[in-house]
């Protein structure tokens, strides 16, 4: 293993959010902590730069010495909704990125960073992802990009964009294993107390929250069971009886509120869980056993259908 360390530097914008700097920095701190070489900076157009949460973060305004092996990271920022639009970096800064990018270097994105690396040309040609929220906004401004959509984060050409907030984390998991081995990454997100390294093809949102923008106390009293054991077997006799229903009343309103039925949501949670093991190396048919299944028959026809 090379003892030279990598530079990690990040682009500060004014108003950025705190967790997109805050996530990946941890990782990349978490792994020099653990042996692993990096050395981190932060540099800006200014000396201060006002966080989206109202604290400042002291930056540097001479830039580093960069080499290719190197990693330039921009974190998201909280975009005041100006109109006509204002880019948030400079021309210098727009510069630096696809100078480095040109190099042979890693340029990477949390969120709204990926409009910065939008403006650097870094996008054209190329699959990016970001923020679900801002997905049509960067789409439209960059329309020779492609934008993946609903998925963690995207590796295309040394560019990496992430979806933003917590998903910086697990980007910043993924560039640890590619240079150290998922081993270190996974040593790295236990020290972290992170429960899983997602893999970037895994969507943003969670079945347990898509389903979840309702009103009725009953149909989340529910879902708070089978959330919690997904891999049992749930009947719905007694998923009534534990919020003072009747059958026929927990599944109209069940449904009303969410959708589906709530053995439809249960398949839901399983299938989701036993697809994350089947990305971290499990069988098939391991991951359908350790989510409930006792036939992985059952797991394939769900998967499909899904």
């Amino acid at each position: 293993m090379s003892t030279v360390a990598t530079t990690v530097a990040f682009v500060l914008v004014p108003r950025l959010h705190l967790l997109d700097l805050a996530g990946p920095a941890q990782v990349f701190a978490t792994a020099a902590d653990q042996g692993m070489h990096y050395r981190l900076t932060y540099v800006a157009e200014t000396d201060e730069v006002a966080s989206a949460q109202g604290l400042p973060v002291r930056a540097e305004r001479v830039w580093p010495e960069l080499t290719p092996a190197d990693l330039i990271l921009v974190p998201g920022w909280r975009s005041p909704g100006r109109d006509p639009y204002v880019p948030a970096l400079g021309a210098q800064m727009v510069a630096r990125l696809r100078a480095h990018h040109s190099a042979g270097g890693m340029v990477a994105s949390v969120c709204s960073g990926a409009d910065a690396l939008g403006q650097a040309g870094l996008l054209d040609g190329r699959r990016f992802t970001t923020h679900h929220e801002l997905a049509d906004q960067i789409a439209g401004r960059y329309p020779r990009a492609n934008l993946v959509r609903g998925v963690l984060f995207v590796v295309d050409d040394l560019v990496l964009t992430s979806a933003g907030i917590a998903s910086g984390i697990d980007l910043a998991l993924h560039l640890v294993a590619l240079v150290h081995g998922p081993r270190a990454a996974a040593r790295v997100a236990r020290s972290m107390v992170v429960f899983a390294r997602r893999n970037g093809d895994e969507l943003q949102d969670s079945a347990m929250l898509r389903h979840r923008a309702h009103l009725s106390e009953i149909a989340h009293q529910v879902q708070d069971v089978i959330d919690a054991r997904y891999g049992e077997p749930l009947r719905l006799a007694d998923l009534a009886r534990s919020v003072c229903v009747s059958e026929r009343t927990l599944s109209r309103v069940f449904t009303d509120a969410t959708g589906l039925t709530p053995l439809r949501y249960q398949q839901l949670l399983r299938v989701e869980r036993a697809e994350n093991l089947i990305g971290h190396g499990e069988t098939v048919e391991s991951a359908a056993h350790a989510v409930g299944f006792t036939d992985p028959r059952m797991l394939r026809r769900l998967r499909a259908r899904v």
